[in-house]
């Protein structure tokens, strides 16, 4: 199965910054469109950010103008840039592709509090 390996999360203040990498076990290019999800306690995963194979990107509204969300198709790698992170952006963060076809990783903890 394809693997995707989530990294980069942690603790962060208000305001703050933080760059997430997903590392796919093969071609993301061959994937397609690759997305960017997460997951708050007791809500359902969400769909935050998504870009095509020709780096077109889309974002959910509240996350819009902070996030940015690239690939490096020769690296196989998919990047999320938060910046000015707030309290409910708190949630494990997963990639996959656009429409969550593949296996799921374990995603990284991103918690943002004072």
């Amino acid at each position: 199965q394809v693997q995707l390996v989530e990294s980069g999360g942690g603790l962060v203040q208000p305001g703050g910054s933080l760059r997430l990498s997903c590392a796919a076990s093969i071609s993301i290019f061959s994937i397609g469109s690759m997305g960017w999800f997460r997951q708050a306690p007791g809500k359902q995963r969400e769909l935050v950010a998504a870009i095509t194979t020709g780096s077109n990107t889309n974002y959910v509204d509240s996350v819009k103008g902070r996030f940015t969300i690239s690939r490096d198709n020769a690296k196989n790698t998919v990047y999320l840039q938060m910046s000015s992170l707030k309290p409910e952006d708190t949630a494990v963060y997963y990639c996959n592709h656009n429409l969550g076809h593949l296996r799921w990783g374990q995603g990284t903890q991103v918690t943002v509090s004072s």
